[in-house]
């Protein structure tokens, strides 16, 4: 499993949300790109990135900054937030990026990740954030009537390299990942999940690790890692096990 270190940003710092909350944003670091560097020194294979502005505008907003991310580190990056069109997805993978993230471009307009995942093989992955088992948009501000499942298995046969599942509720509470509604998940479709929100421990690793089987290939930490609770050598070491 592949453990995703988190920089979300906001206003060009990196940040970490309470619950998807941005009036309740804790600054971790006003440097994002000495982040990314601080997370590839320790050993991390991928950083998952978040244009959290983006993701309310829908369109890139903290450009520079992750630029200066790509600028700094050589180890792929993840990038989802504000990316809405065909020509943003091209254009971050020409600076950089290795697989962008389709989230609320995957629900207001699916048919643009049937062509993104035909245009850039491998290079998208779709992120549904839930609350109540019902996906949220827009950076969360927007919860619809669509189930996580009735989504997720409309993408199965699109090419898409992986799911990004997010418990809102969760996300950033330290309150254990929703292992439950990530297996359902997993064992509904046959696309790669990637589990957030939540992540509180080596317990919460442990966990995961062992239903992994299911088609779990990866999980995103962020405030768990900033606060010292999750040790990176000991998670790092726990899932290359």
């Amino acid at each position: 499993m592949i453990l995703y270190p988190a920089i979300d940003l906001k206003d060009g710092k990196c940040v970490r949300l309470l619950r998807g909350d941005m009036e309740q944003a804790t600054i971790f670091n006003n440097n994002p790109a000495l982040q990314a560097k601080i997370f590839s020194n320790q050993g991390f294979s991928w950083i998952h990135v978040v244009d959290l502005n983006g993701a309310f505008s829908g369109r890139a907003v903290n450009e520079s900054s992750v630029q200066a991310i790509l600028d700094t580190v050589d180890i792929p990056i993840q990038l989802g937030g504000g990316v809405r069109n065909i020509q943003a997805i091209e254009d971050w993978l020409k600076r950089g990026v290795s697989r962008v993230v389709l989230g609320t471009a995957a629900v207001r307009n699916p048919t643009l990740v049937q062509e993104a995942c035909m245009t850039f093989p491998g290079s998208i992955a779709v992120g549904i954030d839930a609350r109540d088992g019902n996906v949220a948009i827009e950076g969360w501000s927007n919860q619809i009537n669509l189930a996580v499942l009735d989504l997720a298995r409309k993408f199965e046969d699109y090419g898409v390299s992986a799911i990004i599942y997010t418990d809102i509720d969760r996300d950033g509470a330290l309150e254990g990942l929703n292992i439950d509604s990530t297996v359902a998940l997993a064992e509904s479709v046959n696309i790669p999940i990637i589990a957030s929100g939540g992540v509180s421990s080596l317990k919460d690793l442990r966990a995961l690790k062992k239903v992994s089987s299911v088609g779990i290939e990866g999980v995103i930490a962020g405030r768990s890692i900033y606060d010292g609770r999750l040790d990176p050598f000991e998670a790092l070491r726990l899932l290359a096990t």
